[in-house]
């Protein structure tokens, strides 16, 4: 059952939820110095938490030192302001390895993103998120997407997990997650989280509101944080007409932008980031950075959103 600090911490919607780009220097190692600037930056800017080195932060990317070091960055960055929840990923060994890194580093609880390569079935992926979750101490929010899509009746057991805290879906099927939320909420507590995590979550963040979930990613949060913050308190006060102008002018482009290339919900992210004077270097293989056309075509579109909160119309 919920009842971890980090599942309150994270339901209270102080803010976005904080998903920061991994730096890397010239030489393409990872940069500590200016990651910790991005996580602090974040952090000032009014992010509810910082989720270090998951899907924008190039988990897949990482040496298991790597990975370490930048959890253990994001941790020092914080202070203990906010939490700093880390991925966790790959075959099960693996994944646990990754969790156990992830709780010497500081980290207080787990994302764990789907298993590599296999398409599992629900008794083993039951099975697998079981494992990660009783390797460590820390609270585990599963990842719904790709090769990891659940039925309610396994959602139901693995919240019955103590330290299984929530579910971020990256699928976008509403009526799953409906079912979903209706399962858990009346067969084990009302106080399991669900998080939109589908990227660029504010486009259909009022879809997710309607089902009763209100927890969500913001990618546009590493690079944008004034709009991201603007978005996040109308929609959770209820105000439609600023929510609806941004996704018109704003998300709903970006979307579109972030359509242009594979790959783009995390290097257009980081470009993002670049064009606001942090140079966090590009991305690693296999991804690719945008080109010229689609880097002024985004800075644009931060100004426009910038445009849109003052009120102007263009």
């Amino acid at each position: 059952m919920t009842s971890a600090p980090l599942a309150a911490r994270l339901s209270i919607p102080s803010g976005p939820l904080f998903f920061p780009v991994t730096a890397y220097g010239p030489d393409g190692a990872v940069d500590l110095d200016t990651y910790r600037t991005h996580v602090d930056r974040g952090v000032e800017a009014g992010a509810a938490a910082v989720f270090a080195c998951c899907g924008t932060g190039e988990f897949h990317a990482l040496t298991p030192e790597e990975f370490e070091e930048c959890v253990a960055a994001a941790v020092e960055a914080t202070a203990g302001r906010v939490p700093v929840v880390a991925g966790a990923g790959y075959g099960t060994a693996l994944a646990v390895r990754y969790a156990r890194a992830a709780e010497r580093a500081g980290a207080e609880g787990l994302l764990a993103m789907p298993p590599y390569l296999v398409v599992a079935g629900q008794e083993g992926l039951l099975r697998h998120y079981t494992e990660l979750a009783d390797a460590t101490s820390l609270d585990v929010v599963v990842y719904q997407r790709d090769n990891a899509v659940f039925t309610p009746e396994t959602v139901v057991a693995l919240a019955r997990h103590p330290r299984i805290i929530g579910l971020k879906d990256g699928l976008g099927d509403l009526d799953l997650m409906q079912r979903i939320v209706s399962a858990v909420r009346t067969e084990v507590s009302e106080d399991f989280l669900h998080f939109n995590g589908l990227p660029t979550a504010e486009l259909t963040g009022l879809a997710y509101r309607g089902i009763g979930v209100t927890l969500y990613s913001s990618a546009v949060f590493a690079f944008a944080p004034d709009i991201a913050q603007a978005f996040h308190g109308a929609l959770n006060s209820g105000d439609d007409t600023t929510a609806n102008r941004l996704i018109d002018g704003f998300y709903r482009p970006l979307v579109e932008l972030r359509n242009q290339g594979k790959g783009y919900a995390v290097s257009l992210v980081k470009a993002g980031v670049r064009l606001g004077g942090l140079d966090v270097g590009g991305v690693r293989s296999p991804l690719h950075d945008p080109g010229e056309e689609h880097v002024k075509r985004l800075a644009e579109l931060v100004e426009h959103g910038r445009r849109l909160l003052e009120g102007a119309d263009a």
